[in-house]
């Protein structure tokens, strides 16, 4: 394929493919032909280009097949704070042409950038006036706000969250992008198919895998024919090949049957009466029904920085807020009838960050558990969306348990690291770890494992709750930050309270925790007053 004076396409196809191209483009001739192929030109405007990705989609998978680059290479101007990385060019490249599209690019990859520059494209050629988000509570915030204000800083953004009045108010305001969570769309759906969203962009699509969930059929309502709809996951169908048919009725439901059961069918074999079992060819139907699909592994994104952060917010529940303030104001907490001291900064502090994780002890050695189901579900929004293993650090032993019993409870395989744990059985927890299929998430407790061992089976790294040493969290992240690893890493903050994000914040930077503990505490307590 060859681009001719920056004005046209010139590429080689298949008799057949070639004369579709031609009848669906005004702008475009045939220029030569030799064998079974004939040499196709043409125009390099966006519309022509869409529709050439369109006829060339309609074949795939077909690796012979080449990729039509969009005209915003030479066009757009890639604003924004940081120079886009080469597979983010192609990423939102290919995300342009495409009114209906995956992307799977791997977590830790910058695909949420790479889809807000082609939005913006979109926008600049009047294509798109307004975009419709719809992500996890967790990063509505700390990820997509976060990377519009960065990448996209000329844009408006809001993010429509909280009572459904104040939803309705962020809809009507009609932001360039609007961002929600999955579950707060049926709360507003009138309002959001009124607001006539161009495009919709679904972050952690696998959200979306069952048609028959209110999840699903409230998204499918919003959906038009002209409606772009770009949806994003790092692991697509990871768990069942089932798992792919909802995703594929939305965004290419020509390529699956029209129910369930006869695509079940399809893919997986019936043992027993209630077991079954994919089939061989089950991985090819998934890859031939999920197009047009974009994906890039962490390894394959050579110029990506060797270990990327993430902060996901998750808020706290009514039950930890109370606990948390009258921590804050009273310096005692009372729960379930027991009194817990806080005598000076750093225990305060320790404190703090117990409540805020799930599970804090009482002065008699007994423990009192919160609930943190939004930092859970964070988690395992984590896992989800990561196709390789990860480590979870969880700096308090009390929490592990809750931990452990939630990766129980959704059938994960793990084990636990923690300073009960004999040296032969944490040697033999980390063999496995590091050469066997399973477990695929270790749960360690930092001090126990913080120094010498190598965990490079893992490319991402979970903290539960921040650590109280730089020390301590530089070696947490070194132990898959090391000789052996093969993989871009990432490394994720689960962040509720403002104790969290400050600690986090000096962990990041460097800054000797130890010695600033009282002054973070004192900011703890000042904000408190302004409140």
């Amino acid at each position: 394929m060859d681009i001719v004076e920056n004005t046209a396409i010139k590429v080689t196809l298949p008799y057949s493919i070639a004369d579709s191209v031609y009848q669906a483009i005004e702008k475009s001739e045939i220029v030569g032909g030799f064998g079974a192929n004939k040499e196709v030109l043409v125009y390099w405007g966006h519309d022509e280009s869409e529709a050439f990705a369109e006829v060339l989609d309609a074949h795939q998978p077909n690796p012979k097949l080449p990729e039509i680059p969009s005209p915003m290479y030479r066009d757009y101007k890639w604003p924004g704070l940081y120079t886009p990385f080469e597979h983010q060019k192609t990423t939102a490249s290919f995300l342009s042409l495409r009114r209906r599209a995956f992307c799977f690019n791997e977590a830790g990859t910058g695909k949420t950038s790479a889809a807000i520059w082609a939005a913006d494209y979109l926008m600049e050629l009047g294509a798109v006036k307004k975009v419709l988000v719809i992500c996890p509570l967790s990063i509505m915030q700390s990820a997509w706000q976060a990377d519009i204000f960065r990448t996209a800083m000329h844009r408006t953004c809001g993010i429509a969250h909280g009572s459904a009045m104040k939803r309705k108010k962020i809809i009507d305001e009609g932001f360039d992008f609007t961002i929600i969570n999955y579950d707060g769309t049926h709360i507003v759906l009138n309002e959001l198919i009124a607001a006539r969203y161009d495009l919709i962009i679904i972050d952690e699509a696998n959200a979306y895998k069952t048609a028959s969930t209110r999840r699903w059929k409230t998204l499918a309502k919003l959906l038009t024919p002209s409606t772009r709809l770009w949806m994003m996951t790092g692991t697509p169908a990871s768990q069942s090949p089932v798992d792919a048919f909802g995703l594929a009725k939305l965004v290419s439901p020509q390529r699956v049957p029209k129910f369930t059961g006869a695509w079940r069918d399809k893919v997986m074999v019936q043992l027993t009466r209630f077991k079954w079992a994919a089939k061989q060819t089950a991985q090819q139907e998934v890859h031939a029904a999920l197009q047009p699909a974009i994906r890039y592994t962490k390894r394959e994104c050579l110029d990506l920085p060797d270990v990327t952060y993430q902060t996901r917010v998750v808020p706290l529940t009514p039950q930890v807020v109370k606990f948390y303030k009258t921590l804050k104001q009273q310096m005692l907490i009372e729960a379930a009838g027991e009194q817990v001291s806080a005598v000076n900064a750093a225990a305060n502090i320790s404190k703090l960050l117990q409540i805020s994780g799930g599970a804090v002890y009482t002065d008699e050695g007994k423990v009192v558990e919160f609930d943190v189901s939004p930092r859970l579900n964070a988690l395992k929004e984590v896992l989800d969306e990561t196709s390789n293993k990860v480590i979870v650090f969880v700096p308090y032993i009390h929490t592990i348990d809750v931990v452990s019993d939630y990766l129980t409870q959704e059938k994960e395989t793990f084990e636990v690291i923690k300073g009960s744990v004999s040296l032969r059985n944490r040697t033999d927890i980390i063999d496995r770890f590091q050469l066997a299929e399973d477990p695929r998430v270790l749960v360690i407790q930092p001090q126990s494992a913080a120094h010498g061992i190598t965990l490079t089976a893992a490319d991402t790294i979970v903290f539960w709750s921040p650590v109280m040493s730089v020390e301590t969290y530089l070696q947490c992240i070194g132990r898959i930050d090391r000789v052996g690893q093969k993989n871009k890493m990432t490394v994720v903050h689960l962040q509720g309270s403002d104790v969290e994000s400050r600690m986090y914040a000096m962990l990041q930077g460097k800054v000797d925790s130890h010695h600033k503990l009282v002054d973070l505490y004192k900011q703890e307590l000042e904000k408190e007053d302004e409140e």
